[in-house]
């Protein structure tokens, strides 16, 4: 999909129609003895019929200059029509009407009509039309002569009618009128739009893909999910842009008349053209023999064409098939949910329109429901809440908006309630529209995200459904393409480096949700049980469950274990307690069959001691149970090579894991919390693709016997209090992040990998003795409240000038540091003139704080560092301590003297905090 770059010199879409009051709808220009009484007569005749309102000339006596009245008349004019004749250019009088005309000072239209004479003849004063001009431009001056010759040029180059390519008279006479009343309708000042929230600034972004400056033929693409406002976009462009073109037409809901199923493509594509024919020219029954007609009668006319929600490339085939069809400077707008038709058709120039901001969604809907942007008094809370509901869907804002107005607010409140768990009618049948169209298995793909894959990574959607849906990458896009979901990344991942999310709008994923529990299905032919359904249908269909492959609650369940026992089939089990509720197993501890099958076991706040099923779980992607009641999951070896990630996190009762040798492909594995949780299993040594092991918090954890390899990423052990030693570290060679807070019973550090950066063992009390290199020039050490340390650890850490970071406790700046000071402040005088600039210095600052505060009192800031009163930098934020080092990089860079002079300060809110000593020590800087 290409996307054109906006140009100066591309032109602007008009915001408004005009103000100008005008006095007539047509001004006719034209030689009075070639026309008046046989081709104007008949003329001026249909427009009456038509209501056309014209300026009549004959009480106007004519001399040689036009006056003030008909200059007036033809300023007070929507449209001028000028009927060139062959006697035309002898009147100096027509030829001054001509180029007043030609001013277009007020805007106006222009319509040519060539009765009896060539275009080309107007154009170059040639033929008979050239004589009679030649004889009326004698004794005239050259510029008054020169001033008629631009205006015929001018108008000789509109495309207008020609007498010649007409049978006879009456049915041209018939076409005029037809295409002015048409012309008139659009030049009628509209107030249909004054209640639309960003238009303008959807205008401007349309700019670059209509370039109305460009002489070609352009098809441009309008698309987004049902909803969003394709069509009052289109439908907006269209009113200010239709004057500007010959022949206009908007052609609503294509998708929605469109027979289905559709048995005769070629007739309904007939049908389609016909219709489109008809509004083009403004006629009643245009008759075609084949689908080639457009380009014959359309081949020479700029036109500008909406096909509004196109929805299958038979149509764009039978409305726009290519660009031939049209004449010069036409413009073809297709709006629609499916981006995969707008490329098969070759369209490159592509407007994806975005949802609102949060604030044009409240004012969208307050237009609708108060006639004004904001909410009224009293209803500021319910107005925002609904615009929440509906998702910033423009129709879901409008929907509402009309059927919140004029409520009195108790029973706002009390249709804001049954809106939480509701779909609005009107909106879930259009929604529904583009869901119907998908085939039986996109379908399925759609409910599956709807239910259980909304706002995932799409890593996970792949892991869960990959299987379960051939070429899963391929069905995805088709859904993307059709607007139904999007793939979205993090706002700050600008590169997208990082994993996409699968999303679906709010009002989509509510409509698949319904769609998934639909009350007219026997439960047996269910697939999926949504939120309360469970509770209602479960208990009663306990022999009829094989369907179900799919649960998902929110709410707390009053059910027994065995209702599993039927679901043999059963893939993604889902029971939160985002509300509040407890999960009920009644009478029973141990849940004893779970399906083969399942991919998916989520169950927070789960009550039972263990799962004691014996079967294997082969195609289980993630087990998440955390702060359950479990003492352990189940006995012996299971085979489970698609088990991606376990989390028992807060299951403060679990005592022991399962053998996992078979889990071999299991990348993170947390346990936080697990205050129970004496030792980890030794098979967790077979999991060569642990990427997160996390264990903070497991109070209870008496040694680490191992750990896997390669092991990448981070290893949380904060808060294991009980261990005393920790195994060698050396062979994780892609461990970069290692936390040992808080625990107060280690005693040493073993040897750790150069690929560590970050070393974070704050209030680890007994801490003596560090067997490191600390070899890392990035690494960031943090020994916070480790007053134990021996003198060895201390000078390893102080010494390594290397280090990024590092915090230890401390009562003055270590001699290491050659210039120290009292204070926040301390000058330096350099032994070279000059030096190689940036000059790079290690630097000591020891912490205090004043105030009387208890014991481990701390506060976050940061420290700021300006040289020779110029150069200012900042430090990361940091946790303070009183007396404690703080030691880290500074560095200085521009030196132009052999002295530096440096200040430091504490940026933190609690003033009592204050630098007591600090130190340098230059780390770079040589003889030039």
């Amino acid at each position: 999909m290409a996307f054109s770059s906006s140009s100066s010199s591309a032109l602007s879409i008009p915001l408004s129609s005009s103000s100008q009051n005008w006095e007539y709808d047509v001004f006719p220009s034209f030689h009075g003895k070639d026309v008046r009484k046989t081709f104007l007569s008949h003329q001026l005749k249909e427009f009456g019929r038509k209501a056309i309102n014209f300026f009549v000339d004959n009480e106007i006596k004519r001399g040689e200059f036009i006056g003030p009245e008909l200059k007036r008349a033809i300023k007070g004019s929507k449209i001028a029509v000028v009927l060139l004749s062959k006697n035309y250019a002898s009147s100096s009088w027509c030829l001054d009407e001509l180029v007043e005309i030609m001013k277009k000072e007020s805007g106006q239209t222009v319509i040519t009509i060539f009765y009896e004479v060539d275009p080309t003849d107007v154009k170059k004063q040639k033929g008979d039309f050239g004589k009679v001009f030649k004889k009326t431009c004698k004794g005239k001056g050259k510029e008054k002569v020169q001033t008629w010759k631009k205006a015929l040029e001018g108008v000789a180059t509109i495309a207008g009618y020609h007498s010649s390519n007409w049978v006879d008279e009456s049915t041209m006479i018939e076409n005029i009128a037809a295409e002015i009343s048409n012309k008139l309708n659009h030049l009628t000042p509209s107030r249909d739009f004054d209640h639309l929230i960003g238009m303008g600034a959807h205008m401007k972004k349309m700019e670059q893909y209509l370039r109305l400056d460009l002489d070609e033929v352009r098809m441009i693409g309008i698309w987004g999910p049902p909803g969003i406002g394709k069509t009052t976009i289109a439908r907006f462009m269209f009113n200010q842009l239709s004057n500007n073109f010959q022949n206009s037409a908007f052609m609503v809901n294509i998708k929605g008349s469109y027979p289905r199923p559709c048995l005769d493509e070629y007739t309904a594509q007939f049908q389609l053209q016909k219709e489109m024919l008809c509004e083009m020219f403004n006629q009643k029954d245009i008759m075609i023999s084949h689908l080639g007609v457009v380009q014959g009668r359309l081949g020479d006319r700029k036109v500008i064409l909406v096909l509004d929600d196109v929805d299958r490339l038979a149509q764009l085939n039978a409305l726009a098939k290519n660009v031939h069809w049209f004449g010069r400077g036409s413009r073809i707008i297709i709006t629609t949910e499916d981006l995969r038709l707008l490329k098969a058709h070759g369209i490159d120039h592509i407007y994806k329109v975005n949802f609102p901001s949060n604030d044009e969604s409240l004012q969208m809907f307050c237009m609708y429901a108060f006639d004004q942007k904001s909410p009224k008094d009293g209803f500021d809370g319910l107005a925002r809440e609904i615009t929440y509901l509906v998702g910033e869907l423009p129709l879901g804002l409008k929907v509402m908006g009309s059927y919140f107005r004029g409520l009195s607010k108790e029973r706002w409140s009390m249709e804001v309630s049954r809106l939480r768990t509701n779909l609005n009618g009107e909106i879930e049948s259009i929604l529904k529209f583009s869901y119907d169209a998908l085939c039986d298995e996109d379908k399925d793909l759609f409910l599956h995200i709807a239910c259980f894959f909304n706002g995932e990574k799409m890593r996970r959607v792949k892991e869960f459904l990959a299987e379960k849906f051939k070429d899963l990458s391929q069905r995805l896009d088709v859904l993307v393409e059709k607007s139904l979901i999007s793939i979205e990344y993090n706002q700050y991942d600008y590169q997208r480096k990082h994993d996409s999310y699968v999303t679906m709008h709010k009002l989509l994923g509510q409509l698949g949700r319904k769609i998934a529990s639909n009350s007219d299905l026997e439960p047996r032919q269910r697939q999926f049980l949504i939120e309360t359904d469970i509770s209602a249908l479960l208990p009663g269909y306990t022999a009829i469950t094989r369907s179900f492959i799919g649960i998902e609650s929110k709410y707390g369940l009053n059910i027994t274990g065995e209702i599993f026992e039927g679901m043999s089939n059963l893939q993604f089990l889902r029971i939160s307690n985002d509300h509040g509720h407890r999960n009920i197993i009644s009478s029973q501890r141990c849940l004893t069959f779970i399906s083969p099958n399942l991919r998916l076991l989520y169950w927070s706040f789960c009550p039972m001691t263990c799962l004691s099923f014996t079967n294997d779980l082969e195609f289980l992607v993630e087990l998440k149970m955390f702060c359950s009641t479990l003492e352990k999951l189940w006995d012996g070896t299971k085979l489970l090579r698609n088990l991606k990630r376990i989390d028992l996190s807060s299951s403060r009762y679990l005592k022991e894991l399962p053998n996992l040798s078979m889990a071999t492909n299991l990348t993170s594995l947390d346990v936080r919390g697990c205050s129970s949780l004496v030792e980890l299993p030794s098979s967790i040594g077979n999991a060569t693709n642990l990427e997160g092991l996390f264990l903070n918090g497991c109070s209870s954890l008496v040694e680490l016997h191992c750990c896997p390899i390669p092991f990448a990423g981070s290893l949380d052990l904060s808060g294991c209090s009980s261990l005393v030693e920790l195994p060698s570290f050396s062979h994780l060679t892609n461990l970069q992040k290692l936390s040992l807070k808080g625990c107060s019973r280690l005693v040493s550090l073993p040897k750790l990998p150069d690929s560590l950066m970050v070393l974070d063992a704050e209030n680890c009390e007994s801490l003596e003795k560090i067997d490191c290199s600390f070899c890392n020039p990035g690494l960031r050490l943090n020994f916070n409240n480790c007053f134990k340390l021996n003198k060895e650890a201390r000078d390893l850490i102080i010494q390594r000038s290397t280090l990024e970071f590092a915090a230890l406790p401390g009562k003055e700046v270590p001699a290491c540091f050659t210039y120290r000071a009292y204070g926040s402040s301390i000058a330096v005088k350099l032994n070279q003139k000059p030096l190689c600039t940036p000059t790079k210095f290690k630097a000591c600052i020891l912490v205090v704080n004043k105030a009387e505060h208890e014991v481990g009192f701390k506060e976050s800031g940061r420290v700021s560092c300006r040289i020779n009163s110029k150069q200012k930098q900042s430090t990361d934020r940091y946790l303070f301590l009183t007396e404690h080092l703080y030691i880290f990089n500074v560095k200085a860079e521009e030196v132009t003297s052999t002295e530096l002079f440096f200040e430091f300060e504490l940026c933190v809110f609690n003033k009592t905090w204050g630098i007591k000593e600090c130190g340098l020590l230059q780390t770079l800087g040589a003889s030039c």
